[in-house]
């Protein structure tokens, strides 16, 4: 098997469990390892470390499967980590009836690469990176010995493979596209989820127990759900009991889904719903120049730093929609604010939200700290799972 040596003292990271191994770290790779293939990870004085998927054009030259050096990294191994990874969800009450739900989260479920998305009897799987890209076949097999499931999809289009010099791979790995549109139940709220041309794995799962949330604070208000992509928020607001919702998205064929997701519920009132297709931006700033005000603002944006190269320009982007949402608060109005970008740390983002709320001249307060649901975990030894932050604030 090839050797990954790594230089002198490069080895901190490794001890404490880390999964990434950075080109910086590495001294040396002895023998000959294709994108993908399993190496030995030593130490600069050949002890043996861990076992990882080599990955040569990446910065992140190597992700590591396990930190046990005798561990073989073969399909019996990805039968076990991805068992393992169902039993954790099956385990929480909570997660056992949720018809939408993460199965693998990559790093944090000790999976590099991979995540699994279960909608109904359908799993969506994401590879990206090369380790989790060459062991597809095992991959599936083991999601379907584990689950049962009677069809899986790939999605592995996310831009992070070119990172890995790896092209865009789709199709059914495991039955095929079923007859009706694939619709799943959250919080009682019916939801249709295209897994072939939408969002991530076709819906924002991670956002799951947010929108509960906002359900029980809509009462009500006049609630603003800006990026609402396919409605989850202003549904949920609406069954809530908002008095109104105003939901804008610059994607038209996700607003058409948004409107459809609202036929499918005939119980909400949807004489309260209104859709506008138009740059959140722009509109943020027309509206309070019309002096509109809301009760409940709802920011939910797109990854604006894929990198921490993007991080400076995301910052400009969060201040400016915070600071017009801030305006756009009637008094003791709640903002839900959210940021996805890994770049951007939890205390930096509230720092950002801070400081639009004083450009804005509101005060305001933090009521409560938001992120990601039970099945979305983030592995003590891997901060960078933690992506997922919102505040939930109240304005004077």
């Amino acid at each position: 098997m090839p050797q990954l040596v790594l230089l002198p003292g490069k080895d901190r990271l490794l001890a404490r469990r880390h999964p990434w191994i950075f080109a910086g770290s590495v001294d040396r790779l002895h023998g000959r390892a294709r994108p993908g293939d399993t190496v030995e990870v030593v130490a600069a004085n050949g002890r043996p470390l861990a076992k990882a998927a080599w990955s040569p054009q990446s910065s992140i030259r190597a992700r590591v499967w396990s930190v046990d050096p005798e561990e073989v990294i073969d399909d019996a191994f990805f039968k076990r980590q991805v068992q393992a990874a169902v039993d954790r969800r099956r385990s929480l009450t909570e997660l056992r009836l949720q018809q939408g739900l993460r199965l693998i989260n990559g790093e944090s479920d000790g999976l590099p690469g991979l995540l699994a998305d279960r909608y109904g009897d359908t799993v969506v799987i994401q590879l990206t990176a090369a380790g989790a890209d060459k062991w597809r076949a095992a991959i599936v097999n083991a999601i379907q010995r584990a689950t049962g499931c009677a069809r899986i999809y790939e999605r592995s289009d996310s831009e992070v493979r070119r990172l890995e010099g790896l092209a865009p791979v789709t199709g059914w790995r495991l039955g095929e596209a079923p007859t009706d549109t694939l619709t799943i139940v959250e919080h009682g709220i019916r939801m249709q989820v295209d897994i072939v041309a939408g969002h991530k794995t076709g819906f924002y799962l991670d956002q799951r127990e947010n929108r509960l949330l906002t359900r029980e604070l809509a009462e009500g208000r006049s609630t603003l759900n800006c990026f609402c992509y396919t409605g989850g928020f202003s549904l949920q607001a609406l069954a809530g009991g908002a008095s109104q919702v105003l939901s804008i998205d610059s994607s038209a064929p996700a607003l058409a889904t948004a409107v459809a997701n609202l036929a499918l519920n005939p119980q909400l009132d949807s004489s309260r719903a209104e859709w506008h297709d138009a740059d959140v931006f722009s509109e943020l700033r027309t509206m309070y120049s019309a002096g509109r005000r809301f009760e409940l603002i709802i920011l939910d944006p797109p990854k604006f730093a894929p990198s921490a190269a993007h991080v400076e320009q995301a910052a400009r982007a969060y201040r400016d929609i915070n600071l017009f949402a801030f305006r756009l608060l009637a008094a003791g109005g709640l903002l839900m604010t959210y940021s996805c970008s890994g770049g951007i740390e939890r205390s930096f983002f509230q720092q950002i939200v801070a400081e639009a709320a004083v450009a804005a001249g509101r005060g305001a307060r933090v009521i409560r700290r938001l992120g990601a649901p039970a099945d979305h975990p983030v592995a003590l030894n891997f901060p960078e799972g933690d992506y997922l932050k919102g505040l939930l604030c109240q304005v004077d």
